[in-house]
C-alpha cells in the first residue's frame, strides 16, 4: 500500500500538464450559465436550399458552440459571442439545436424549419474537435475515365476541395465562411454537396495539418445520401488524426442510381463485393498515395 501511494505521488509531481488544446472541445470561462439566442432559423417554412444558422451567446468566451441538425453534430466558431453559417437544408423537417457550455453549465435552444426543396442525394460535412488544426475535406468524384470496367483509376477522378470548389459534374465545396480568414484552422465545418451525382464510386478523405504545437484531433464526418427519401443512407465516421500531413480515407460512397447508394468505411466495414464496387480498391489507394495527391499544399503523405 505504501509503495502504491509513493508511486502515485511521484507520478503526480512529474507528469507534464496536458495541453488545453488536447483536452477536446474547450468551454467558456464564464461562471454563469450562458444564454443562447437563435435569430435564424426562425421557424416556419422555407424554399431556400441553404439553411442559415445564426445567433448569439451571452458569454463571448464560448468558442465553439455545438450545433445539431436532425441529430448530426457539428461545431461552429463564434466571433465576439456571435455565430453564423449556412448548411445544406434537408428536404422537409430541419430540427436545429445549439448548445453553449462554460464553467457554469450548458445552455441550449432549438428551432424547427421546414424546407420545401428537393432532397440532396449526396452531402458530406466534416468537423474537427480541436482548435488550431486543419482537417481539410477532400472529395474524389467518378469520371468516365476513372471508372471504366470493374477497376478504378483514382488519379483520373475529379478532385474537389478548398482550392477547387466546383467539379465538372456539379459537385460543390463550400469554403469556411465564419468570419476572418475563410480557411482558418479549427473546427470547420467543411461542406460538400452534389445535387445530381452521377453513378459511380466516390472517395471521401481528410488531410490533417496541425498548426502551432502538434496536437492530435478527432475528425467527424457526417454523410447523408438521398436524405428524406425511402433510400436514405446516413453514416457518421469518427477517426483520430495525429500525424501531420497525413491523408486518411474516411469513406467510399457508391451511387448506384434510382435513389440507391452504399457506403464503405474501411475502418469499420468488411470490403464490399457487391454491384458497382471496383475490384482494386486497395491498389487504387496505393496509387493515390504514391502520387502525393493529398491536397495539403501538394505535400500529402498518404497514410491510408
Amino acid at each position: 500500500m505504501m509503495l502504491s501511494v509513493l508511486l502515485a505521488g511521484l507520478l503526480s509531481q512529474t507528469a507534464p500538464p496536458v495541453s488545453a488544446r488536447q483536452q477536446g472541445v474547450p468551454i467558456g470561462r464564464g461562471d454563469k450559465v450562458p444564454t443562447v439566442v437563435l435569430s435564424a432559423p426562425s421557424g416556419g417554412w422555407t424554399v431556400d436550399r441553404m439553411l442559415r444558422i445564426e445567433g448569439t451567446v451571452s458569454d463571448p468566451t464560448v468558442d465553439p458552440v455545438v450545433v445539431s441538425i436532425n441529430g448530426d453534430r457539428y461545431l461552429m466558431r463564434t466571433q465576439g459571442g456571435r455565430f453564423s453559417r449556412k448548411f445544406p437544408a434537408a428536404s422537409g423537417k430541419n430540427v436545429v439545436t445549439v448548445m453553449a457550455t462554460n464553467k457554469g453549465g450548458t445552455a441550449r435552444t432549438q428551432a424547427t424549419s421546414y424546407a420545401q426543396v428537393p432532397p440532396v442525394p449526396l452531402k458530406a460535412i466534416l468537423t474537427s474537435d480541436t482548435d488550431g488544426v486543419y482537417t481539410d475535406l477532400h472529395i474524389y468524384e467518378p469520371t468516365d475515365a476513372s471508372s471504366a470496367g470493374d477497376t478504378l483509376d483514382v488519379k483520373a477522378m475529379a478532385h474537389v476541395y478548398w482550392a477547387n470548389t466546383e467539379s465538372p459534374s456539379g459537385g460543390t465545396f463550400f469554403l469556411n465562411e465564419q468570419g476572418g480568414d475563410f480557411d482558418q484552422p479549427a473546427y470547420g465545418p467543411y461542406l460538400y454537396i452534389h445535387r445530381a451525382p452521377p453513378k459511380g464510386v466516390y472517395l471521401v478523405a481528410t488531410n490533417y495539418w496541425p498548426s502551432g504545437d502538434k496536437a492530435h484531433t478527432v475528425a467527424t464526418l457526417n454523410l447523408a445520401l438521398f436524405e428524406g427519401t425511402p433510400g436514405e443512407v446516413r453514416r457518421r465516421v469518427r477517426i483520430p488524426l495525429a500525424t501531420p500531413g497525413t491523408t486518411r480515407v474516411l469513406a467510399w460512397v457508391n451511387i448506384l442510381g434510382d435513389g440507391q447508394a452504399e457506403v464503405y468505411v474501411p475502418s469499420a466495414d468488411p470490403k464490399p463485393k457487391g454491384e458497382g464496387w471496383p475490384t482494386n480498391l486497395e491498389e487504387a489507394l496505393k496509387e493515390l498515395q504514391q502520387s502525393g495527391d493529398g491536397g495539403g499544399d501538394g505535400e500529402g503523405e498518404g497514410g491510408y
